[in-house]
């Protein structure tokens, strides 16, 4: 085993509350290391716009947000490495941290990594992502204006991005499983007001339809087993999140693959801390994010003081 680095503390992803994190770690005078694959910023930074951030009465664009959270970090001493982290395990009293660019050593674990978006793992999803197939609205609506579009799914993400996109696209179905929504009953209202935004029920997709760019989708009645074309130009997927812990293995409990934690981000192993949209039952909002991100170094930062000297 040949290990790359070994520090106190060791914060895997680099979003909001990754760096948040590895921001108040850093401010407990603990020797911090942020671990992500990709540029920093995590799902927020593809919001066009968050207006329900604390301090941005105005607004601000996720990109934005995530770019400043990422700075600060930095500017107070936080370093940040991109390698991708591909598995954990125990390591003489300390986790050992496997990565595409060596091995890490830490005693404590912050696991920020996020989770994406799920798929329907239908014909034509895959080959048309990007070319009409999308599962952001703030991120791709702009390419639908005056057009139709579809978005699939019931819950709160799905009527958000259904009422966003109305106001570009000249027309959006929502298509939905059941015969009523699980969205908050202030979105569905909200919803239910626009005119351009139609409702589709008891159905679900069966196919999307296209060559080079989404020409339609196939949708099927579950009641009555019909199947009908549903002709239009894009389709936005809203369907839930995937947790990102599968290099994780057993080593932390998980609930439907989300990580569980007590009120202290703590999971079942000693050391192992959670945050954010990873964590089991998170709100999966940007204020809770960072909220997770201060417990989490702070728990992390008892964890390694309260150590016997070794």
């Amino acid at each position: 085993m040949s290990v790359v680095d070994r520090k106190e503390t060791i914060v895997v992803g680099a979003g909001v509350g990754g760096c948040t994190a590895g921001l108040y770690a850093k401010r407990y005078g603990q020797d911090v290391l942020i671990l992500d694959k990709a540029a920093p910023g995590g799902l927020a930074a593809t919001a066009a716009h968050i207006a329900n951030y604390p301090g941005f009465p105005e607004g601000i664009s996720g990109l934005e947000l995530a770019e400043r959270v990422h700075q600060q970090a930095r500017n107070h001493g936080t370093a940040i490495e991109l390698v991708e982290v591909t598995g954990l395990e125990p390591h003489n009293d300390e986790w050992l941290l496997h990565t595409t660019g060596g091995d890490y050593v830490a005693i404590a674990i912050i696991i920020a990594a996020g989770a994406r978006p799920r798929t329907l793992q239908v014909p034509g999803e895959t080959e048309l992502r990007g070319m009409g197939v999308s599962y952001c609205a703030t991120c791709d609506g702009f390419f639908f204006r005056d057009e139709t579009v579809a978005v699939i799914g019931g819950g709160d993400v799905a009527l958000e991005e259904a009422v966003y996109l109305s106001e570009l696209a000249a027309k959006v179905y929502v298509v939905h499983r059941r015969d009523e929504l699980r969205a908050q009953s202030h979105l569905q209202q909200q919803a239910f007001a626009l005119d351009n935004i139609e409702f589709i029920w008891d159905s679900v997709v069966t196919e999307i339809i296209g060559d080079q760019q989404v020409e339609g989708l196939l949708i099927q009645n579950k009641k009555t087993a019909d199947q009908r074309r549903l002709d239009l130009d894009g389709v936005f997927i809203t369907i839930g999140y995937v947790a990102a812990t599968q290099w994780l293995g057993n080593i932390v409990e998980l609930n439907d693959g989300f990580i569980v934690t007590d009120q202290y981000m703590r999971t079942n192993r000693p050391g192992i801390f959670a945050v954010g949209d990873i964590r089991s039952g998170s709100l999966r909002q940007i204020a809770t994010a960072v909220g997770d991100g201060a417990i989490a170094a702070h728990s992390a930062y008892e964890y390694v003081n309260q150590r016997p000297e070794q």
